[in-house]
């Protein structure tokens, strides 16, 4: 070999071992909850890297439909195509998820929370993959289905994959998912505001300004990136209904209950079919295809977004009794198509059918109010707004997206009223606390936070663990004993069947007391305290750490990482240093 080429990769090696320190070095930093300046660099990582997935999948949709139906809207498709089309895409879309394992299938916003909550944040990738597939065929056959939950679960799992590429830890992990979230909603309807109160108030379910600091970034790069690509975004903007008195509140009030009763029978629909966990994969989507298009040949409105329902509703372009008959017929193949498995989202479907009930209390309170007109646009935006509210158990990100969709802030006082009326209506009739999370409970999933579950999935173990650590047989001699007390170690872990550990204090005042001269220590036998303990890995967070002391009966946690070959010890934590992190 060359001398130039030992060089080459002497070089080489002491490169590796620098970027090996830097990697470690920024993961342990991650780990603490004041690490905002990285957190957001990485916030807006991932934001740019969920807004180009969110461009392909949107890419995805328009160019076959363009194609595919020369410009047309769905309405304008004759009917024996409007009853074809999403039974055969159906069909279709149950024959592909069939083919898939049932871990596979699992998709959208409810997932996302799973794996949050439950697998601290880490996706798959191939749920992304089935996810961005199953989108695309559902919005171009035509399912009454929004692209809003394919979004979420696609920008949260590119953010996840960020993460696990990188070996982030797992407190680093949650908050790139609520960045991807953001991203995806900002890039798919230029409501960023939204995007980020989206993120925290349905998917992280906290405010942090750790959180928010990041998220708001990925949410300004999904924005900037839709912008930038799209020269035409969604917008109902130009709908401006005012408030014509204040007598009108006690109506609004009862429109809330109104509201009520369309989101509770959305949301049991859709788990009546979820529940059917029985039949064939294939056979449900085909079941719901059919339903779909036999109710696209009366409403061809139902089919797809429906979001230019809403600007026609608005605009008086619907009578009553077809309204009426589009809520029914909406929320019939929505829910069942969701509830079915097809790959689609809720959150524009019930904004539809919100809107066009809003569109009925409109109407009514023009024709019939003693008080005089109503403003039918007024009604249509809180109607979308306090369905998705009510639907979702989310106030705030609904009204903030309809004011940013409307730009009309005249909405804002009303609409809060209706919200709250329609929000509380649903919990206690209906005692459900979100869609998602409705879903999740029905599939035995359900998920249950605390306050102090969610202080301690802040902070990384490595943030809290002694690293003055060092690892021994249980049966040593003194020159060992000597070498293992050097470094000045607080604590020893012992290599025993059970793992344990033990104040590197109690061996070195063991050996100043010794009244005889030593040979062999037995670590099990001098004076001292010894902890039961279990491995727990350096990118796992307190929760999990906490988790991991209660399920492993342990009294302290040995913080191991993966090198190349072996894994090594790092550090050690007991139930004291979690206590005074929380405490």
């Amino acid at each position: 070999m060359s001398q130039r080429k030992v060089l080459k990769n002497k070089l080489s090696a002491a490169l590796r071992r620098r970027l090996s320190r830097f990697a470690d070095s920024t993961r342990h930093r991650l780990a603490h909850i004041d690490a905002l300046p990285l957190m957001t660099l990485l916030g807006l990582l991932s934001g740019l890297l969920a807004a180009a997935v969110i461009v392909l999948f949107r890419l995805a949709i328009d160019l076959p439909s363009e194609s595919f139906f020369s410009g047309k809207q769905f309405e304008d498709l004759p009917a024996s195509a409007r009853f074809a089309l999403p039974l055969i895409g159906a069909v279709i879309i149950g024959l592909f998820l069939e083919a898939l394992t049932p871990s596979h299938r699992q998709l959208s916003v409810a997932h996302v929370l799973s794996r949050l909550h439950h697998f601290q944040g880490r996706m798959p990738g191939a749920n992304i993959i089935v996810q961005f597939i199953g989108g695309c065929l559902a919005q171009i056959t035509g399912q009454s289905l929004g692209r809003e939950g394919p979004a979420v679960h696609l920008g949260a799992g590119m953010a996840s994959q960020l993460g696990q590429f990188l070996k982030l830890p797992n407190n680093s992990l949650r908050i790139l998912v609520g960045c991807g979230v953001a991203s995806a909603i900002a890039a798919s309807f230029d409501t960023p505001i939204a995007g980020v109160i989206f993120a925290m108030e349905v998917v992280l379910m906290e405010y942090t300004i750790s959180g928010f600091i990041p998220v708001i970034l990925a949410s300004v790069a999904g924005a900037a990136i839709s912008k930038a690509i799209f020269a035409q975004t969604l917008s109902f903007a130009g709908l401006e209904g005012q408030l014509v008195s204040l007598w009108e509140l006690p109506y609004i009030a009862l429109g809330g209950i109104a509201i009520a009763l369309a989101a509770g029978l959305f949301i049991k629909l859709q788990l009546a079919t979820l529940q059917m966990k029985s039949l064939p994969i294939v056979l449900k989507t085909s079941a719901a295809g059919l339903v779909t298009g036999v109710l696209a040949i009366f409403w061809p409105q139902i089919m797809g977004n429906g979001y230019d329902t809403i600007l026609s509703s608005a605009n008086g372009e619907l009578g009553l009794q077809l309204l009426i008959a589009l809520v029914f017929a909406k929320t019939i193949a929505s829910a069942v198509s969701a509830g079915a498995g097809i790959s689609g989202g809720v959150i524009g479907p019930v904004m539809v059918i919100g809107a066009c009930l809003g569109a009925v209390l409109g109407q009514l309170g023009a024709n019939y109010s003693p008080i005089g007109s109503t403003s039918t646009e007024l009604y249509v935006l809180m109607g979308a707004t306090a369905m998705m509210a009510a639907v979702l158990n989310a106030p705030l990100a609904a009204l903030l997206a309809v004011l940013e969709l409307s730009q009309s802030p005249d909405i804002i006082f009303p609409a809060m009223l209706m919200i709250v009326v329609a929000c509380l209506a649903t919990r206690q009739w209906f005692c459900h606390d979100g869609i998602f999370l409705a879903q999740l409970r029905c599939q035995g999933l359900a998920i249950e936070t605390s306050p102090s579950q969610q202080v301690l999935s802040r902070a990384g173990v490595r943030s809290v663990m002694s690293g003055r650590c060092q690892s021994c047989s249980t049966k040593i001699d003194v020159e060992q004993a000597r070498r293992l007390l050097k470094p000045k170690p607080s604590w020893l872990v012992l290599e025993s069947k059970r793992p344990l550990v033990m104040k590197a204090a109690d061996l070195s005042r063991y050996l100043e007391e010794a009244e005889e001269e030593l040979t062999e220590i037995d670590l099990l036998a001098i004076p001292g305290s010894r902890l039961q303990a279990c491995h727990i890995d350096q990118r796992s967070n307190l929760f999990e750490a906490k988790t991991s002391m209660i399920e492993g009966d342990a009294e302290a946690l040995i913080v191991t990482k993966q090198s190349r070959w072996q894994t090594v010890t790092i550090g050690v934590i007991t139930q004291e240093d979690i206590n005074n992190f929380y405490g």
